[in-house]
């Protein structure tokens, strides 16, 4: 059975022409980019066109890319580097959505003596903008944001954000792993100054990721070993991932506007048809502010595990807006914040959809998950209570 896989906000497959150009770099070309030998020195070439390729997506230079193991490395890396910077500022800001990656940082981070201020968002799950800069004080140390969020796609306006911590002199990191690729980004018009990507959301393999850092930001590194990135981040390079960056980076870039036409077209063919032939469900988030390719959709009075078990046999992949925790389940942290009533938020769906996506994906979901809906709720005592059906 072909998998119709529509969960890439959780990863993405790599490209073919990102693995075809990976391949030798597992094999014929393995030197050690750091060696001072032409056989190393090739592949130290085909490093740095790769940070050329990174930084040209994000309109960067080349020698503000660092490269680490994965986003939530980057995300560390910005956090702690900003505040062995400035150890006497012990006060920190993020929002209540952010990715696992940002929350349960400044979760111990709270624990160990900084006091953070949570964004909230509104019911679309837009940012609470005037308590952000209401709680801004000389002795705040960084303020991180996500560009987009993973859940529901909802985009926030960072580089407005971004310009005005900048004029007050306060750090400024992004969380940009799923908006990187998606929709245009240029750090050169932005006061950035530091970015966190990951590879496997935008079509490169797992286990390498991006911290982008402006010139002439304070940094303290987080990782310390050899002479890597400029004594920035030590470890012998993740030599064929990186060049498969590089690849991908190059590769969204010239699908951009194929993921902002087409990829958006099927996914709001998908959620029409949804909200026609399903009753109460609803779409999570602001469906005018968010990613082309992720649709949060709220099933009510159904759990979303049992969803994707029932779509799992017809072979299509999402995620559900439910975690397990200590045996529990719990609504996800970004629904909670955003107000989403437990009935809906536990019954919630993600999907998002990448290039690879077709229109008769979408035509399978369509014809198969009215009538999983429809058997679970037949099964449902809450739905039963609260719509009298049978």
């Amino acid at each position: 059975m072909k998998p119709i896989y529509l969960d890439n906000n959780a990863t993405t497959r790599v490209a073919p022409e990102v693995l075809e150009e990976m391949l030798p770099f597992f094999g014929d070309h393995y030197g050690n980019p750091s060696s001072m030998h032409s056989f190393g020195g090739a592949v130290g070439g085909k490093i740095y066109e790769a940070r050329e390729k990174i930084a040209g997506l994000l309109g960067a230079s080349p020698q503000e890319i660092i490269f680490t193991s994965c986003g939530t490395e980057s995300d560390s890396t910005a956090i702690y580097a900003t505040i062995q910077s400035y150890p006497e500022k012990r006060h920190i800001i993020t929002s209540r959505v952010e990715h696992p990656a940002i929350k349960n940082l400044y979760n111990h981070l709270s624990k160990t003596g900084y006091r953070v201020d949570w964004v909230p968002v509104d019911q679309k799950g837009n940012l609470d903008l005037d308590f952000l800069y209401d709680h801004l004080s000389a002795d705040t140390a960084i303020v991180s944001l996500m560009w987009a969020n993973n859940e529901t796609g909802v985009i926030f306006p960072i580089a407005d954000i971004a310009d005005r911590l900048r004029k007050k002199g306060i750090v400024f990191h992004t969380d940009a792993v799923q908006a990187v690729g998606k929709i245009p980004i240029d750090l050169s018009k932005t006061g950035v100054e530091m970015l966190s990507l990951s590879g496997h959301k935008l079509h490169a393999p797992k286990g390498i990721g991006v911290l982008y850092v402006r010139k002439g930001t304070k940094f303290s590194p987080f990782l310390i070993g050899g002479h890597q990135e400029n004594g920035r981040r030590g470890g012998t390079e993740n030599t064929a991932s990186i060049i498969g960056l590089g690849k991908a980076c190059e590769f969204v870039a010239r699908h951009m506007t194929e993921e902002n036409t087409r990829v958006k077209h099927l996914r709001d063919k998908l959620e029409k048809s949804i909200l026609e032939r399903i009753p109460n469900c609803l779409v999570n988030g602001d469906i005018q502010n968010r990613l082309p390719n992720t649709s949060s959709i709220a099933f009510e009075y159904v759990e979303g595990e049992a969803i994707l078990l029932m779509m799992n046999e017809f072979g299509i992949c999402a995620s559900s807006g439910s975690a397990c925790t200590s045996g529990s389940l719990e609504p996800s942290h970004v629904l909670r914040a955003m107000g989403v009533p437990f009935t809906a938020a536990h019954g919630t769906i993600r999907f998002s959809l990448s290039i690879y996506n077709t229109d008769e994906d979408i035509d399978l979901v369509i014809e198969k998950l009215p009538p999983i809906i429809e058997r679970l709720r037949s099964m449902s005592p809450f739905w039963k209570a609260s719509c009298g059906s049978a």
